[in-house]
């Protein structure tokens, strides 16, 4: 007898007996009996027809009505295809002759193990969809959260302007009033207010700068640059700080494009005037900074180059991230000059923003981080250089930098 023959006769053994050995509980039988006999009916289809595809059906079947897989173990159907084989294994070695039953078991075991390949292939493409899915929706969820953490930002940042503007307000109404020239102590504490209000106001605006970035949202004023006047600028507006922790600053000058390039100077300035800072926070004392150009096809790479403490390989990838802080918070400064000192780190993911929005990049490199051999990092800044139309009214613009 041929095995769909065998099937066909012994189909209500075959049902009985798997119902009772996936199932002892009476209210899960009601339940379990349907699906077998479904898939006793996709068998014999599939042996008498010796085609996989209904079987295959019964199977796809299966896998599009359970529910989404959180664990692939505890949700395969494999194990119950394997106790269903065990079902037909024992009953036809207890209906058949041993012969007879070796036929049966052969022809059988090709079915279920084309079955069982269909299975898992389904299966591993169902859990794959399902973490795809999984992966786009938790996407989905942190995208709405860094918006909704930048339009925080935003809000709170032009929140906090107005009430800062008072006090600076009423800070310079003193300052100048007759009576603080009775008490010269009271000028003093006025100056340190207002020191405090300016640096809040420098927070307060780079707040702005990272949520008009992460919103796509920064305006961007191009026009023709000189980047050696971008760079004289930054020189000038952090010779303070270089003076305050006697570092040397070297431009090698020669190095830098005298052509200009299209941008935005503020914002070119704005980026030199954040890595700058953040090479002086890094390099101690009695060490030196250096600018170098490089001329590439299209771009010019500003490298700001310091011989302080450097950065370990695992921080790099991370440096530029929004809120970064590497190092240890508890020894937090916020001192804009203090060797090490700590900040709210946006000063370099704002660099990045501005720099991408120009059509460029910006990357650092460092052998390490040590205190005591001083490895250093380079800061590759990298800027197009874009042809300036010709026209008449170019003249010298940029000089005001």
């Amino acid at each position: 007898m041929s095995l769909s023959g065998w099937l066909e006769s012994n189909t209500p053994i075959l049902i009985e007996a798997a119902v009772l050995y996936l199932s002892e509980d009476e209210l899960l039988k009601s339940q379990v009996i349907e699906s077998v006999e479904v898939f006793f009916d996709g068998l014999l289809l599939t042996a008498t027809r010796r085609d996989p595809e209904p079987l295959n059906t019964v199977l796809m079947r299966w896998v599009e009505a359970r529910s989404a897989p959180t664990d692939v173990e505890s949700t395969s159907l494999v194990p119950l295809l394997a106790a269903l084989k065990e079902v037909l294994w024992r009953t036809i070695l207890e209906l058949c002759s041993l012969d007879q039953a070796i036929r049966l078991l052969t022809d059988m075991d090709v079915i279920f193990t084309d079955a069982m390949i269909f299975l898992s292939q389904i299966e591993g493409n169902s859990l794959l969809n399902d973490m795809r899915n999984q992966l786009r929706k938790a996407r989905e969820h942190v995208s709405r959260l860094d918006k909704s953490k930048s339009n925080f930002i935003a809000v709170a940042a032009h929140e906090l302007r107005t009430p800062l503007t008072l006090i600076e307000g009423y800070a310079d109404m003193m300052l100048h009033s007759s009576l603080i020239h009775q008490d010269p102590q009271m000028s003093l504490l006025l100056d340190g207010v207002g020191s405090g209000t300016k640096r809040l106001r420098e927070i307060i605006n780079d707040l702005i700068d990272v949520s008009m970035l992460d919103l796509n949202m920064m305006d961007l004023h191009f026009q023709p640059v000189w980047l050696n006047q971008v760079i004289n600028a930054a020189e000038r507006s952090v010779s303070k700080l270089l003076t305050n922790r006697r570092l040397d600053f070297i431009i090698e000058r020669n190095t830098i494009p005298a052509t200009p390039t299209s941008g935005d100077p503020d914002r070119l300035l704005q980026v030199m005037q954040k890595v700058l800072a953040n090479a002086v926070k890094y390099t101690p004392d009695d060490r030196k900074i250096v600018i170098r150009g490089r001329i590439l096809p299209g771009f010019v790479d500003i490298m700001v180059i310091d011989n302080g403490i450097g950065i370990m390989p695992s921080n790099l990838p991370h440096i530029f991230d929004t809120f970064s802080a590497i190092g240890d918070a508890s020894l937090h400064s916020s001192g804009k000059t203090k060797f090490k000192g700590g900040g709210p780190g946006l000063g370099l993911p704002i660099a990045k923003g501005i720099i991408e929005a120009h059509g460029g990049t910006i990357w650092a490199e460092s052998e390490g981080y040590s205190e005591l051999t001083y490895p250093g990092s380079t800061f590759h800044i990298m800027i197009p250089m874009q042809p300036i139309p010709k026209t008449d009214e170019i003249g010298n613009i940029g000089t005001a930098l």
